[in-house]
């Protein structure tokens, strides 16, 4: 087998393993955040369907691939079938620069635990983020509805609002590390430490401008079921309604691995150097912990007004990011 042909069968596996992985993270996801909801409000989540109710993401999917699709009449059905893949499959590729643990020797050849190491994974992560708002904004303007079309209207104007403060939160790590591979920034965490001791406002800052990115409350208007009944995804049922949920559920892993490289030293942990597979289970457990505060955060805050929330993006988070970053160039430009 040449090197080549190893190459391409090593990243195809990879890639198939992520897309599993991510899938049933989604699923499971969704139980989770049932069952931690229940804890906090003092009730039973799922627990008929499994031992534990450990069945019900499966049961669930099942109810939906056997549901009715319905079609509006007036709706533009080629874009009305393409908005659920636009906004998933985003959110399925964002992970592909993410380190998961250290490189590792697996059947006499030496594996990058991560699909691919990109120079400038950073810009990727970027502007594969901002496709995602295309799929959310033609599924409120194909669905001839009036409430489809304000979520619409509302996740893009959230998005852009936001992804401004999320650009600049990341600049800081990328002055301190030099780079903008994931990879090197992990590397640059290991010789000196966790760069949220460092950057506490730039992380403090990346994790709200992702809860808004991916539409999670407080931070969820564009969904918001007493304004809009569910927002730009009214009109939807059966898988493509699944289809939306699965690009929600990813994207907060997403958002939530990045944060953990990006602030948490990525995979880094005791005993990594001498037990390389290790790097996997600290790698889950800072993303884990970053769900968790996600979900927590939905059960505990308010959802905010929308001008409260076009307010804190634009009046808040900017003006913290941009300090950040003129503060942080500063420190290095004397240091150096």
């Amino acid at each position: 087998m040449s090197n080549v042909t190893g190459i391409v069968i090593e990243a195809l596996l990879k890639s198939a393993l992520m897309a599993f992985v991510l899938a049933t993270a989604f699923a499971y996801l969704t139980l989770a955040e049932r069952k931690i909801a229940a804890f906090m409000q003092v009730r039973k989540g799922p627990n008929r369907v499994g031992p534990w109710g450990l069945l019900q993401p499966a049961a669930d999917g099942i109810k939906l691939l056997f549901k009715e699709e319905m079609v509006p009449a007036g709706a533009d059905k080629v874009l009305f079938f393409l908005a659920p893949i636009l906004t998933m499959i985003p959110a399925m590729i964002i992970m592909a620069v993410v380190p998961i643990g250290p490189d590792v020797e697996l059947f006499g050849r030496v594996v990058r635990l991560g699909i691919s190491d990109l120079n400038v994974g950073l810009l990727y992560i970027l502007s594969v983020a901002s496709v995602a708002v295309y799929g959310i904004v033609l599924a409120g303007w194909s669905s001839a509805n009036k409430y489809s079309l304000m979520g619409g209207l509302r996740a893009s104007a959230q998005m852009i609002s936001y992804e401004i403060a999320l650009g600049l939160a990341i600049i800081g790590p990328i002055l301190l590390a030099g780079t903008m591979s994931l990879q090197g920034i992990i590397a640059a965490q290991q010789q000196t430490t966790w760069y949220v001791v460092w950057q506490p406002v730039s992380a403090l800052v990346f994790f709200l401008a992702g809860l808004a990115e991916v539409n999670r409350a407080p931070f969820d208007m564009p969904e918001a079921e007493q304004e809009l009944t569910a927002g730009y995804f009214t009109e939807y049922s059966g898988m493509k309604f699944s289809l939306f949920f699965m690009g929600e559920y990813i994207k907060m892993v997403a958002v939530s691995a990045i944060a953990a490289t990006l602030f948490f030293g990525g995979y880094l942990g005791p005993y990594v150097e001498q037990l390389p597979w290790l790097g996997i289970f600290y790698f889950s457990v800072k993303t884990a912990a970053f769900l968790f505060v996600m979900i927590w955060l939905r059960l505990t805050l308010p959802r905010l007004r929308y001008d409260q929330l076009m307010a804190f993006g634009w009046k808040v988070l900017l003006p913290l990011s941009l300090a950040n970053v003129v503060v942080t160039a500063a420190v290095i430009v004397m240091g150096g």
